[in-house]
């Protein structure tokens, strides 16, 4: 059996453990509580200007902006990857590597070359010696923010535009709850029409004759990239929402482990103490005896 001194050893040890992964896990919390409210102000806008570009659906062809044209032969595609710069939480990078990984495995045979673009450290780590790396964009995933939404979307977009790519995909974990993150992969480039044609409920609002200044092509080609834009941002945010759900259970079950192995390293610290003392108690009555 240890000593009371590597007891005592370890459960200190515990004790810093326990207090790291509680404080992880309220930062994570925080973070949490912040980037759903980020996700809500920015489903208002999402709802605002899909149904701003849904009044203009009748301009919305392939021939309105060069981001609609889909390309009749795909050859090449891009997948944009997003995971977490950090770890300790949980499966949440691993499932979206492996769910990579399978649609790549699954659509191979229908494209000429896959390349994957990351936005997080993790995944580009675990992808950067394979020989389809195109681009890792660095430091976006930990603060997300408009303007590294801007800036990515700009380069997907003229990628696209020049012909590099046909087509353009995101892959990212959706965020259902703090306890499950679901891996996705969507589409983001050509968009399709069809996107912005609104629902049954507004179809009425949808049909309505509207002036419009400027015309409705320019009004177009002004919102499309906007959109872009957004669905970029919201997928940061949908990104670090899982992030920080993942690390916030992660914690807690990482907390409550370390509670149980406190109170079992205490139990049997007592244990070794209590023997400790029996034995001296006997030593001192044998000695005593031996006196007699």
């Amino acid at each position: 059996m240890a000593t009371i001194k590597e007891f005592d050893d370890k459960l200190d040890s515990l004790h810093n453990t326990e207090k790291m992964t509680r404080t992880m896990k309220l930062v994570s919390m925080s973070k949490l509580y912040r980037a759903q409210e980020d996700q809500r102000r920015s489903s208002v806008y999402a709802r605002e200007l899909n149904l701003l570009i849904s009044r203009l659906s009748a301009a919305a062809r392939e021939s309105a902006h060069p981001l609609l044209k889909a390309r009749p032969d795909v050859k090449n595609v891009l997948i944009l990857v997003f995971t977490s710069d950090k770890g300790l939480c949980g499966g949440f990078n691993n499932n979206l590597i492996k769910f990579v990984k399978a649609w790549i495995a699954e659509n191979d045979s229908a494209y000429e070359n896959i390349m994957l673009s990351f936005c997080g450290k993790r995944g580009y780590a675990h992808f950067r010696k394979g020989a389809f790396l195109e681009n890792y964009y660095e430091g976006v995933t930990s603060y997300p923010n408009f303007d590294n939404a801007v800036r990515v979307s700009l380069d997907l977009a003229q990628q696209f535009v020049n012909g590099d790519y046909d087509e353009v995909y995101l892959a990212y974990n959706t965020y259902i709850s703090a306890l499950s993150q679901m891996p996705t992969i969507s589409k983001l480039l050509p968009i399709d029409p069809m996107t912005f044609k609104g629902n049954e409920t507004e179809s009425k609002i949808i049909n309505a004759e509207y002036l419009f200044e400027p015309r409705k092509g320019r009004l177009l080609k002004f919102l499309i990239p906007k959109y872009i834009y957004f669905k970029m941002y919201y997928t940061l945010l949908e990104n670090a929402a899982g992030e920080h759900g993942a690390r916030m259970t992660a914690m807690d079950s990482a907390t409550k482990n370390a509670e149980d192995l406190i109170r079992k390293f205490t139990l049997l610290r007592n244990r070794a103490r209590q023997a400790a003392i029996t034995t001296e108690l006997i030593e001192i009555v044998s000695g005593a005896e031996a006196l007699k």
